[in-house]
């Protein structure tokens, strides 16, 4: 018996000490892997990123190829005889329309006279009635009145004409297409027309699968096509065609080249057999630790002793904490006792393990074990539960402490700098206390209890300590109410609505745009604040579809008021769905809204967070002519770092900022130097929560770029908003004049 016991305890011990090894080796094994891995998907980012600017180079050499080709037709003294001074049909056949068709590959050709009437009409190669440009005719006609509005250069006498043309990127006919329109003009200066009523040659070529071939062919791209729907492929890289308006017309799709796969594929034999090699030394290893039984014995008591405490600090864990919770709530010498159990959390540890490392995180969580055994002394049992919380149980005998003046005691200390390698971290605790006399409490109860007044510690802005009171289980309650609620009321459409806030143009006062807020008006609870619902929505998964539905009302509006810049906040939760760019296209496509009309304003916390998803999905909107904005900045971690790091084009400068603002307050040179450091990265700078005109006058003089506020506009419906960019004194003007106004103000 003794010698199967032995033989047991020999085989504990050797998979004790086996384990650390074999986690080191397969930790290392999981980083090499995951290096290659990113290695490999860094590559073929690169890859991507240079496929995909050679193909918006490609479509866009298209189209000016296509204006050279219309060129040389239709500046000529014989086309201006054979279209204008006797329309000679057959010569416009074999010489523009099939001529064009023939040999450069164009699929529609249609010739104007100077009245804008039709005279000829080629499709498919074969020439046409005039009658035939009737399904061409709703995509071309503009394109004609847009060269038409062109004003003609001043020609000399005798000289050469001068084209005029206009080229754009439509859908004709149901199909994506680059259209060419072109004044047919002398070569020669011979002929002369009066300006404005020369003849007009206009061609169509589809971006068909013919041109997708030919692309293909010329430009190496493996099954390059047009499509107007994106495809859900991830091997497939997409390029958005847009027109001149910024609207969409249709994706270029083909197969991403992936030389980091290659390569991976390439290196998988080798790291294969390094992982054998290391197979091999773990059995070699194990083989070597079962002859060894010299300190099977003191092994064990160590095993039993690191059971039982945190092998960081050497405090007791969080099975020792339960197991002495239980006794002490069970001891019946403890009837009478005042029983106090504080439940501890550190602020801002996350921050010092990334900046300073994890050595530099487990060398604080000693110094904090340290603190506490100073404070509470060595006749108080003090737990680390795990990462960075901590528990403490006091049992008082004689008369209560008081857990405030001890818990103010453990803050300020918590509070004081902790040297690490050299550098100073400075982190916060929060405290949730609760009491009880004798041993009537369940432990778990009061656990729960303790982690209610933690939570409540954290939500009232973290660093205090908080005494466990009933009703804060009654808001819990609540948080679970307004869950359930929110869940029903995201399947109807009578309670969650959306509002828009004006966005203002500092310069010159009128209203360029809005911000989309969410609204809920609960049949029973009535009103409830967004700074209820919001949070509860985060931390339920519920933000995805509530944010849906304000993204898709917003851009439903922004598809009615082109040039007006929409702005939808979006959550971190939403930027790392791999698919949620997708859906914003997917939004625009279906409401008809132009990209560079909508603004996603995202906070600090997505910057922080470093996520390749969600610096991948800003990438894609930026590509989009989608603009980012930084909301309420200046109130996290705002590094010039991340600002250098992300596409971002605006920062908003938080309320809290703005409500402070008047002559002399320290507020005005925070603001100043936020605007100063914007402007300096080429961003422009919003200031919220603008509610007197004292403050409005300030920020202008600071250069902030647009305002937004009670002082000018609460939340208001779709409809008001219309109304407001209807109105005359918002008459509409282009960004880039508000740069400029802005720059010049900005200059003095």
């Amino acid at each position: 018996m003794h010698q199967k016991t032995s033989t047991r305890d020999r085989w504990q011990f050797s998979a004790a000490v086996l384990l650390p090894v074999v986690l080191a080796l397969v930790i290392t094994a999981a980083s090499v892997l995951a290096f290659v891995v990113w290695s490999t998907n860094n590559i073929d980012q690169r890859a991507l990123e240079r496929q995909s600017a050679m193909a918006a180079q490609v479509i866009e050499s298209q189209r000016e190829t296509m204006e050279r080709e219309l060129t040389s037709v239709a500046v000529w003294d014989d086309a201006i005889i054979n279209t204008r001074l006797a329309f000679n049909q057959t010569w416009v056949a074999s010489n523009l329309g099939v001529w064009l068709h023939d040999f450069y590959g164009h699929d529609a050709v249609v010739i104007f006279d100077g009245k804008d009437d039709p005279l000829y009409v080629m499709t498919e190669g074969v020439s046409r009635t005039p009658q035939a440009m009737s399904p061409l005719a709703p995509s071309i006609l503009p394109l004609l009145d847009r060269l038409r509005a062109i004003r003609p250069a001043p020609q000399r006498p005798g000289a050469p004409g001068t084209a005029r043309f206009v080229s754009d990127y439509g859908i004709v006919s149901g199909e994506p297409a680059i259209m060419t329109a072109m004044t047919i003009v002398s070569d020669t200066g011979a002929l002369t027309q009066p300006q404005g009523t020369e003849p007009v040659l206009l061609a169509v070529k589809f971006l068909d699968q013919a041109t997708a071939k030919q692309f293909n062919r010329d430009y190496l791209f493996a099954g390059g096509s047009f499509t107007l729907v994106q495809s859900n492929d991830p091997d497939r890289a997409v390029h958005p065609i847009l027109n001149s308006s910024g609207r969409f017309i249709a994706f270029f799709e083909w197969t991403r080249e992936r030389p980091g796969m290659v390569m991976l594929h390439q290196t998988g034999p080798a790291m294969a057999a390094a992982f054998i090699i290391a197979a091999i030394m773990i059995s070699l290893l194990l083989t070597q630790l079962r002859r060894s039984s010299a300190a099977l014995e003191a092994g064990r008591r160590l095993a039993e002793h690191q059971a039982a405490h945190d092998q960081l600090t050497g405090l007791p864990n969080r099975m020792s904490f339960d197991g002495n919770l239980v006794r002490e709530l069970a001891n019946p010498d403890n009837e009478t006792a005042h029983i106090s159990l504080f439940m501890l959390d550190l602020d801002r540890f996350k921050q010092v393990n990334d900046t300073l490392g994890h050595q530099a995180g487990d060398e604080l969580i000693c110094a904090v074990g340290d603190r506490l055994r100073a404070i509470f002394g060595p006749n108080t049992m003090i737990a680390r539960l795990g990462g960075d919380e901590f528990a403490v149980l006091s049992v008082n005998h004689d008369r209560p402490i008081d857990v405030m003046e001890i818990s103010g005691r453990v803050i300020e200390s918590i509070r004081r700098p902790f040297t690490l390698n050299r550098f100073k971290a400075h982190v916060g605790a929060s405290i949730g206390i609760v009491m009880t006399r004798g041993i009537q409490a369940e432990p778990s109860e009061l656990v729960r209890k303790a982690d209610i007044a933690l939570y409540e510690a954290k939500a009232g802005g973290r660093n205090r300590a908080v005494v466990y009171e009933e009703h804060m289980n009654e808001l819990l309650q609540l948080q679970h109410t307004i869950e359930a609620e929110l869940r029903e009321a995201l399947c109807r459409d009578d309670q969650l609505s959306v509002v828009f806030q004006p966005l203002v143009d500092q310069q010159s006062r009128k209203v360029v745009g809005a911000e989309a807020l969410s609204r809920w008006y609960h049949p029973k609870y009535g009103q409830i604040s967004p700074a209820r619902f919001i949070p509860v929505a985060e931390n339920t998964g519920l933000i995805e579809a509530l944010g849906d539905v304000v993204l898709r009302r917003a851009c439903e509006l922004g598809a009615t008021v082109p040039g007006r810049t929409i702005a939808v906040n979006i959550s971190p939760t939403q930027l790392r769905n791999p698919r949620f760019s997708h859906q914003v296209f997917d939004i625009l496509h279906q409401t008809g809204m132009r990209p560079l009309d909508l603004e996603l304003e995202i906070t600090e916390s997505i910057l922080l967070d470093d996520e390749h998803i969600s610096s991948q999905n800003l990438r894609t909107f930026r590509t989009a002519g989608i603009h980012i904005a930084l909301d309420d900045f200046g109130t996290g971690y705002s590094s010039l770092s991340y600002l250098k790091r992300y596409p971002v084009d605006r920062i908003k400068i938080d309320r809290s900022f703005v409500s402070q603002l008047s002559e002399g307050h320290v507020s005005v040179a925070i603001t100043q130097a936020i605007v100063s450091l914007a402007h300096a990265m080429e961003l422009e700078v919003t200031a919220e929560g603008v509610e007197t005109e004292e403050q409005a006058t300030i920020l202008g003089q600071l250069g902030c770029n647009t305002l937004q506020g009670f002082l000018f506009s609460g939340g208001v419906p779709a409809q008001k908003i219309t109304e407001i960019f209807a109105a005359p004194e918002n008459a509409l003007i282009s960004r880039k004049q508000r740069r400029a106004l802005s720059a010049t103000a900005n200059s003095h």
